[in-house]
């Protein structure tokens, strides 16, 4: 008789691993946000270790009485790896290896991981690329020991070369390809963001620190039905949905990837286009998880991400969300905004304040237009209806007239 195994993939057993330099540093809450991580990347954290020092071992991350401390809690736990909470050096990562004989990552390893994993439209997926090939780019250096020499022999000019310079030269020739593409990619989304420019239509992009409820929100205005789980970054692409406002104007929310605290600088870099829908909107719309014990580090992460993408002098509304999960009447303010709301994406709470503080901010970009249009130009008040909030409309003899907000770059087309 046939006998069948299931054939069930192994669940990494992982170890994570952190330094502490200052009173100042979070290093427990980065550790906790590592461990979310991993487990949002498939894998089970045993065990946590912190080594208090004034920096990083600059061969080996941790220092020798630390590694041998690592090295027992791995064979007794039979931990199948570490995890480093800082992004390695070349060096440090192979050093550690051989010295706890496991497989040893970084945070950022995990993060790509992560983001390959999640990637669903042609431009995530080469940004998710891009972002592991200049990683990898970086880490070839100092790794000769383990590469072979290639080449060499009858019929060949010279050594040959190192598979280290092979491996550089097809990791910069994919890069040049995917940048190339990230090229037609940028021309489609200026193409699109002209379009919407002409149509006079305002746009809000959705920022936050990751799992800040992004995704739920915009499912709660528009319907998108988009991901929203509790994970984080759950949602990776951006998405575009428009918003019917009470008031009859429309908006444009574009949803954007999370933040985080320790991004790669390579996906930085690489997510550069997604973010641009944030660099080119009119309104910024920071989500924030209020519930969250580390709500004002998130916040200050969130202003760093957006000062270093050069996104500044916009309209900055700061939505506290999940306020189901507080006790009423708490306290929250953000000095940084120009307006502030307290919602619940899950229960609705809140939206009907946020949806009437989207008509304000509008109407105070628009000029208030008093007018009698006469039938034959009846098409301007379609257009005033999309592009500004039409108050009142009434038919006689003479025409349409019409007491309306418009924007002040579109007043003179009705005259």
């Amino acid at each position: 008789m046939a006998q069948f195994y299931e054939n069930k993939e192994v669940e990494e057993r992982v170890i994570l691993v952190g330094i502490s330099t200052g009173q100042d540093e979070d290093t427990e809450g980065s550790l906790e946000e590592l461990k979310e991580l991993v487990k949002t990347a498939g894998a089970e954290t045993i065990g946590t270790v912190i080594q208090n020092r004034e920096s990083a071992h600059p061969a080996t991350y941790l220092g020798k009485g630390k590694i041998d401390e690592v090295k027992w809690m791995v064979w007794e736990t039979e931990a199948t790896g570490i995890v480093c909470d800082d992004e390695l050096s070349p060096a440090q990562l192979r050093n550690l290896e051989e010295a706890l004989d496991t497989k040893v990552m970084d945070r950022t390893m995990v993060i790509l991981d992560i983001f390959a994993s999640r990637a669903r439209t042609r431009e995530g997926k080469i940004q998710v690329e891009l972002a592991q090939l200049r990683f990898r780019a970086a880490r070839l250096v100092g790794m000769r020991n383990s590469l072979s020499r290639l080449g060499g022999g009858i019929g060949t000019r010279g050594p040959g070369e190192t598979k280290l310079e092979v491996d550089r030269r097809l990791i910069h020739q994919r890069i040049g390809q995917l940048k190339a593409e990230l090229e037609d990619v940028k021309r489609h989304r200026q193409v699109q963001r002209e379009q919407r420019t002409r149509n006079r239509v305002p746009v809000a992009a959705i920022v936050g620190y990751t799992n800040a409820g992004k995704s739920t929100l915009l499912n709660r205005l528009t319907n998108a039905g988009i991901l929203a789980e509790d994970k984080l970054f759950a949602t990776l692409d951006p998405t575009t949905r428009t918003l019917a406002l009470p008031g009859g104007q429309e908006l444009l929310l574009t949803d954007t990837v999370g933040f985080i605290r320790k991004l790669p600088h390579h996906l930085i870099e690489a997510f550069k286009s997604t973010l641009e829908e944030a660099r080119y909107c009119d309104i910024i719309l920071h989500v924030v998880d209020c519930s969250s014990p580390r709500m004002e580090m998130q916040m200050y992460v969130v202003y760093e991400t957006l000062r270093q993408l050069e996104i500044q002098d916009k309209v900055m509304v700061t939505v506290f969300n999940k306020i189901d999960q507080l006790p009423e009447n708490v306290t929250l303010r953000d000095f940084s905004a120009d307006y502030q709301v307290k919602i619940s994406a899950k229960t609705g709470e809140g939206i009907p304040e946020l949806l009437e503080l989207f008509e304000t901010i509008l109407r105070g970009r628009n000029v208030y237009l008093e007018k009698t249009f006469p039938y034959s130009e009846a098409g301007k008040i379609q257009l005033i209806r999309k592009s500004g909030q039409l108050l009142e409309e009434e038919y006689g003899p003479e025409g349409i007239q019409v007491k309306a907000y418009v924007p002040a770059e579109m007043f003179h087309l009705f005259f």
